[in-house]
């Protein structure tokens, strides 16, 4: 469990530092490899890739689907790369909630291409999807 919280502390931190960074310093596109990656301001007020649901709809989801990845985490084998993959989610995830409590939005930053804008919470939970999806593949290899 251990793991798990530094996971999600640090995943958590770093949400809320560059979120922190990008509304206080960045508030116009900020080239980086011309006009496929940059830096990007965005207000989001849906969930992934941007999609809207109806507000009250939106918040119970994200909830859910919040405490949800904390079940499993909690009922999860201890294995490290379990704690570090569910500890990004989860991290991410808090990340993105409590952006989203003061205005409703969320702060995205990262422009790649034409794929919707996202932020360190996002990638956190992406990559900790990854981790666990790749866990699951190689496990099931092994047996």
């Amino acid at each position: 469990m251990r793991i798990f919280s530094l996971t999600t502390t640090l995943a958590l931190f770093l949400s809320l530092l560059s979120k922190y960074f990008a509304d206080t310093f960045l508030h116009t596109r900020v080239a980086i490899v011309g006009s496929f990656l940059g830096l990007d301001p965005v207000q989001n007020p849906g969930v992934a890739f941007g999609i809207r649901l109806p507000a009250i709809f939106q918040e119970v989801i994200i909830v859910a689907a919040l405490v949800f990845v904390c079940v499993l985490a909690y009922r999860s084998e201890r294995i490290a790369r379990h704690d570090i993959g569910y500890g990004l989610i989860v991290g991410g995830a808090l990340g993105n909630l409590l952006d989203r409590l003061t205005d409703g939005l969320v702060t995205d930053f990262f422009q790649v291409s034409t794929f919707p804008v996202f932020n360190v919470a996002d990638s956190c939970i992406t990559i900790g999807v990854c981790f666990l999806l790749a866990d699951l593949f190689l496990s099931k290899r092994h047996h």
